[in-house]
């Protein structure tokens, strides 16, 4: 049997990247799912419920295919941030964040049409902060990769200076899980090494 077309429906170049860098090219297929209809205050929860809709918009135009929907979220002292609306607020989150941690957040659901299954799961990575000056925070949201990113930083940027250590999945960081993506596959009857580009 012929394997699937692998659809991420993402528009982040990130998730993209790291699907790539693990042999794997999808087709992108950026899912307009409103997410301000979604209010749960549960952040894995939230996270699953939203990558399933990503997944869900786009799935109708890949009837043989597998697609992917990730969505992740940033929860800090209990507060779930997603991306900052401005700089203004991505100046207040960092000052919350320095010095602390975070737990990142990252739904995961992969979609099988051609088996009629759906996979849902979620991975959690405690992420710490560097202890940071008015003028680092400052500096690092006039580049405006802040403002790109759930949790307000980009590991595999600038952001990365400021992260002390992980705790858990670092490409998960990054807003996919690797090795969880590799599972949920394996649950699916794949093998991740059928999708690498030959």
């Amino acid at each position: 049997m012929s394997i699937p077309k692998f659809v991420l429906a993402s528009a982040s170049p990130a998730r993209r990247r790291l699907l790539q860098t693990a042999g794997i090219e999808p087709v992108v297929c950026v899912s307009d799912f409103d997410e301000s209809q979604i209010t749960l205050i549960d952040a894995g929860e939230l996270v699953q419920v939203l990558a399933q809709k990503k997944a869900e918009t786009v799935c109708s135009q890949f009837p043989d295919d597998l697609i992917l929907g990730c969505d992740s979220v940033l929860a800090v002292n209990g507060e779930i941030y997603g991306k900052p609306e401005n700089p203004e607020e991505a100046k207040q989150r960092w000052q919350i964040m320095q010095g602390h941690y975070g737990d990142l957040y990252t739904g995961h659901a992969l979609i099988d049409n051609r088996k009629n299954q759906v996979l849902v799961k979620c991975q959690v990575t405690r992420v710490y902060f560097a202890p940071m000056s008015d003028r680092a925070i400052s500096a690092y949201v006039a580049t405006a990769e802040p403002l790109k990113c759930a949790g307000c930083f980009a590991l595999e940027g600038k952001g990365g200076l400021f992260v002390e250590k992980i705790d858990g999945c670092h490409s998960n960081v990054i807003g996919l899980s690797l090795p969880l993506l590799r599972q949920m596959l394996t649950d699916l009857g794949y093998d991740v090494t059928d999708f690498w580009q030959s």
